[in-house]
């Protein structure tokens, strides 16, 4: 059946928005159905942890009240009166036994059900003497050894898990019982207090414990009449009002969990329901989790659909349209074909008549060929002439009576000949050259320049009933144009040439300017670290000259200022070593969780100077990165946190996304505007947001920016003006096995035993040094420590100083002095000495290369700015190491 033409849009635009219609229900439905599933089960793993917490806390007392009941004090204080000494001294007892175990109340209760003592007896609402009889867990007791129940306390008012344990006489008749109470409100107030919802009913479906208060005492089933009669004689609940939870089942999660609404409490989202029994108990642990995550995905998933379909219909469309547009033209084509056979049986007729009106013309010109611009000579079988046009006659300048019909071609070749046109040699060979060739009818094209420069485009082409007609053409102009074009072309050629001679000319030089540039950022901030590195030294001597709390005060002011030019000569060292590709990368497998426990402890305490509090969520996760580089780079974002962060919590945890696990660090911060989030990440950009004495130099951000580009680890933040910023690194999740197999490998760090500087005490130590601040502080520090400083002094001087069998103990040496090389000096010592005492490299060379040859070699390593404790124990431990091979 044909649809008429002017329905077929209407056609298309009906299955285009079907289709579209039913791909985005189809993908919503199924992305939607897939993240319930996913959030499902990840809602099923977070209630067995809560599950498991939950068991934990209760399986820690359960072994209570059974050691409790084979106490031989508590079953003789069942077994007869007491006096109220003798209770005293129980309660006394149980008060000591609650202490040392941190549960909420233990209780010691007689055959009738009264309590003879307890932990609270020193409370106002105590248990002593209270009757007890009516509750389940008493009643368990007497009948079964043991009980357990859960309850509001009638005396205490207090809610608890209660665990009680028969203390039975040798015939094993029970004589009374031990109850412990165990207060589950610290672990409710562990379950999260916004977002998910947490809560565990009882049997008869009474939400006992909750995450949100609203929650609590709540009916999820109607109570039978046997139920109520129970819990009003247990008296569980006290006389709290038990309230019908409020909520509509929707549907039914791919995994059976369910989605409902909430009524009462009221919340305006969906919420997927996940329940599990607890083993060992009659309770379930519910959680409600909001679907508002799948519900987007869904959405997306729906807009990702549309537009996947809306480009599939205009693929097609476009296809549509090239066979149409191919169709119509090979329609045109065999169109022209046509056209183009009736035109050249036009012409073929044209030039038969044309041929004809010669051989009957008085004279050979031909009206019908003076209008061509080109030359035309027409001959027939015989190579004699039939007719030509005056522009042949003007580009040849042929004679008048040269020119007459029947006079044979040769005699125009001859003539030619004899004015040189035919080139260079024999004569009669270039004629029959060219009668041959009209002879055997062959077309042909060549171009010939004549003395006069005038450039001449030849065609020949035979004709039907035999003969010639051969055209000549003045291409003169077009030649001369296209030796300009050439020309042009190559002087474009030759600039482009040059031009790229120069590029490659000022790449290098530029190339070279940044290697100048970072030769000069080294040796500048070497420069700069040794008076620093002084100053520094001169300090910690400073500390201990100062008797006055004021003067301790500016000591400390001056030692953290230096410690702040320290850290940002550091910084910019770090970014020198960046750009030049100095700064090696070391990745490895590696659990992180050590790593964000040793960075919470250390920032902690400095969280707690600014008044904040750093918190940690730990993590099992094991990575793959630098464990060093990705260190400085949490290092930085925590630090810019408590700098910008004036009140409140920094929260440091771990999200997983695929195979990656992304680092965050929350604060409670100002934020950060949208338009500076782009320029935070480059040197020297800080917000003016910090603390008064602690803005920072702007650097920390670049170094994570470099450190991040360097490991391959995307860095980002996302920030809200007044509602704080968080900062993340993703890093690539590693191999568990891998990091097994490392730590199995790791050796075991041993320890030596320092007293105090007893190893320093009399040892003889020489400072190689050419920076004479440096060389003054050290000897002060030195010989404050007690050491022995035969030398202090430069590289030369110690040369010339230096006698054989005369070392010192321990050699201090800097690296970069002047012209000479540390270790080179060291060599020329070694060999005069005839020994190789221990050395310390003392050195603003921070590099990792220089690292590791000092490690090879068993040397220590420090770098500048030195501080005094840092390079006090290292000194320690390097004569100890050196001394205990000859004990």
């Amino acid at each position: 059946m044909l649809i008429p033409r002017r329905l077929r849009p209407a056609r298309s635009l009906l299955l285009l928005v079907t289709g579209l219609v039913l791909s985005m229900g189809l993908a919503s439905h199924y992305v939607q159905q897939r993240s319930l599933r996913q959030e499902s089960q990840a809602v099923r793993q977070q209630l067995d942890l809560y599950a498991q917490t939950l068991r934990q806390r209760i399986d820690r007392y359960r072994t209570l009240p059974l050691v409790l009941a084979l106490d031989k004090e508590l079953r003789d204080a069942v077994s007869r009166p007491q006096s109220p000494q003798e209770v005293q001294a129980l309660n006394l007892k149980l008060e000591r036994a609650n202490g040392a175990s941190e549960s909420s109340t233990l209780t010691l209760i007689d055959r009738q059900g009264i309590a003879l003592a307890a932990s609270n007896w020193r409370d106002a609402r105590s248990n002593v003497g209270e009757d007890y009889s009516f509750r389940p867990y008493v009643q368990q007791a007497f009948s079964l050894g043991q009980g357990y129940f859960y309850g509001i306390g009638l005396t205490t008012g207090v809610p608890g898990y209660f665990l009680s344990q028969a203390i039975a006489d040798e015939q094993g008749r029970p004589l009374g019982i031990v109850v412990i109470k165990i207060a589950l409100a610290e672990l409710e107030r562990a379950w999260p207090a916004s977002g998910d919802i947490v809560f565990a009913s009882d049997s008869h479906g009474v939400v006992f414990l909750a995450s949100r208060n609203e929650w609590r005492y709540r009916l999820l089933q109607p109570l039978s009449q046997a139920d109520r009669l129970e819990l009003h004689a247990t008296r569980q609940y006290a006389n709290q009002k038990l309230t019908p939870l409020g909520y509509a089942l929707t549907k039914t999660a791919p995994d059976g969990a369910a989605i409902i609404r909430s009524r009462n409490p009221a919340i305006a989202e969906p919420l997927l329901w996940q329940t599990l029994d607890i083993p060992g108990t009659d309770w379930s642990l519910n959680l409600l989790h909001s679907t508002r995550a799948s519900v987007l995905a869904g959405r997306w998933a729906a807009a990702a659909a549309a537009a996947a379909w809306l480009a599939l219909a205009l693929l097609l469309l476009f296809i549509q349209q090239r066979r149409r547009v191919a169709a119509i033209r090979q329609r045109s084509r065999r169109e022209l074909e046509t056209v183009l056979k009736q035109h050249a049986q036009e012409l073929r007729t044209a030039q038969d008549g044309i041929v004809q009106a010669a051989k009957q013309a008085d004279t050979g010109l031909s009206r019908s060929l003076e209008h061509l611009p080109q030359g035309v000579v027409i001959i027939d079988a015989d190579l004699k002439l039939v007719a030509w046009n005056s522009r042949y006659a003007e580009l040849f300048r042929f004679p008048p009576e040269l020119l007459n019909i029947g006079q044979p071609i040769e005699e125009l070749f001859r003539h030619n000949a004899r004015r040189g046109l035919l080139g260079r040699g024999p004569v009669e060979k270039a004629i029959e050259r060219r009668l041959n060739h009209l002879r055997k009818g062959t077309p042909h094209l060549h171009e010939s320049t004549k003395d006069d420069g005038t450039v001449l485009e030849i065609r020949g082409n035979p004709l039907p009933d035999g003969g010639f007609v051969t055209s000549y053409a003045d291409i003169t102009s077009y030649k001369n144009t296209a030796r300009e074009l050439r020309s042009l072309a190559d002087a474009l050629e030759k600039r482009i040439a040059e031009r790229t001679r120069d590029l490659a000319q000022a790449k290098r030089e530029a190339e070279q300017a940044n290697r100048y540039k970072t030769r000069f950022v080294a040796a500048a901030v070497h420069d700069l670290l040794q008076p620093l590195n002084a100053a520094r030294m001169f300090t910690s001597l400073l500390s201990s000259h100062v008797q006055d709390e004021a003067g301790r005060h500016v000591a400390e002011s001056i030692e953290n200022a230096l410690a702040a030019q320290d850290a940002i000569l550091g910084s910019l060292l770090d970014i020198s070593r960046m750009e030049s590709g100095q700064l090696e990368v070391h990745v490895s497998d590696f659990a992180l969780g050590p790593l964000l426990q040793v960075i919470q402890h250390n920032f902690g305490i400095l969280a707690q100077s600014h008044g904040l509090r750093l918190e940690y969520v730990s993590t099992r996760c094991v990575v793959r990165s630098d464990p060093a580089l990705l260190r400085r780079i949490l290092q930085n974002y925590l630090s810019n946190a408590i700098r910008y962060t004036r009140q409140g919590r920094i929260v440091l945890g771990c999200r997983r996304q695929g195979d990656q696990l992304r680092i965050e660090v929350h604060d409670q911060g100002p934020g950060i505007p949208e338009s500076l989030q782009g320029e935070i990440f480059e040197e020297f950009r800080r917000l003016n947001e910090g603390h008064g004495d602690d803005r920072g130099a702007g650097l920390g951000l670049a170094i994570v920016e470099r450190l991040g580009r360097l490991l391959g680890h995307p860095t980002g933040l996302r920030s809200r003006l007044g509602h704080g910023s968080v900062f993340w690194v993703c890093v690539p999740l590693g191999d568990a096995s891998a990091l097994s197999a490392l730590q199995s490998a790791a050796p075991t760090p041993g320890h030596h035993g320092l007293a105090g500087d007893a190893p320093l005490q009399d040892s003889s130590v020489w400072y190689i040094e050419d920076d004479a601040q440096s060389r003054a502080a050290m000897q002060a520090l030195l010989e404050r420590w007690g050491c022995k400083t035969p030398l202090v002094d430069t590289p030369q001087n110690a040369l010339a100083a230096a006698r054989p069998g005369q070392a010192p103990q321990l050699v201090l040496l800097d690296v970069r002095l002047g012209r000479l090389h540390g270790p080179d000096v060291y060599a020329r010592l070694s060999e005069i000495w005839g020994q190789s005492p221990p050395v310390i490299l003392v050195t603003a060379e921070n590099d990792s290369t220089l690292r590791r040859q000092a490690a090879e070699r068993g040397w220590g390593f420090l770098a500048k700015p030195v501080r005094a404790p840092a390079l006090r124990a290292l000194m320690s431990q390097t004569l100890l190491r050196h001394r205990e091979p000859q004990g």
